[in-house]
């Protein structure tokens, strides 16, 4: 059961992780468990400042590494008098690494983490160096801080934790699971109103038909809008000759 520790100056963010879908399922369940620390609370003076202005000037704030260390220090004493391993310490921030679904099963199958939600241009450098165990990034771009990616990181985990989802076959099947983007689905009607008809594979009720269809559909959009996937699927042996006919058979 892994427990994240949130370190982040606007914890009204993960109120509704704990309210709505699956993520709720997860807490209620108690199969994961969240505990937000606001840094603010953990800064010196009247005013509690956490930033201050960069040195060689420049635009914006950095935080300040003061009140983000002793929130880290609160949430690690937290975790071992809950008898936890001190955890390990992420920063979400654009010069990470991307986030993989590799990545959301290594912390699923763990004890969770401790989660740093930079804000402003940044954070100071040396809690980085002192306190930050990896850097983890969404994407080619910046957001606002790292609740968004805090939240994508939980969501992703929540569903991969045993009892979640209604079905374990659902997680197995996403996209990135086995490396490659999930296939097209389809429910009811057969028919739509525009015309528009399910494939007729999907309603026979052949089911090794149906997996080799639903094979080849994944295959074939990976190499279409992924094709760096199939790439290092070829690299790690990890396609069979069918595989590589039905990609034969796309170009």
């Amino acid at each position: 059961m892994p427990r994240f520790d949130v370190l982040s100056l606007f914890d009204g963010y993960f109120a509704p992780l704990r309210e709505h879908g699956i993520c709720r399922r997860a807490f209620d369940s108690g199969a994961m468990q969240l505990q937000v620390w606001n840094p603010r609370d953990y800064a010196s003076g009247v005013h509690r400042c956490v930033d201050d202005r960069p040195y060689g000037g420049g635009p914006g704030m950095v935080m300040l590494a003061e009140p983000l260390e002793r929130a880290l220090d609160a949430a690690q004493r937290a975790r071992r008098n809950a008898g936890l391993v001190t955890a390990p310490v992420v920063l979400f921030s654009p010069a990470g690494a991307p986030l993989r679904q590799t990545d959301v099963q290594r912390w699923a199958d763990s004890d969770g983490a401790v989660l740093v939600c930079g804000r402003y241009e940044g954070v100071d450098q040396r809690f980085i160096e002192r306190s930050v165990d990896c850097e983890i990034s969404l994407g080619d771009y910046v957001l606002s801080g790292g609740e968004i990616a805090a939240l994508a990181l939980l969501d992703a985990v929540a569903r991969l934790l045993p009892g979640v989802l209604h079905s374990a076959e659902s997680a197995q099947q996403d996209s990135f699971s086995d490396g490659l983007l999930d296939c097209p689905h389809y429910t009811r009607p057969p028919r739509d109103a525009h015309g528009a008809e399910v494939p007729a594979v999907l309603l026979g009720g052949d089911h090794a038909r149906i997996a080799r269809w639903r094979r080849d559909r994944m295959l074939r959009l990976t190499l279409q809008r992924r094709p760096e996937l199939i790439a290092a699927l070829r690299a790690a042996h990890r396609l069979s000759a069918r595989d590589e006919a039905a990609l034969s058979a796309a170009d």
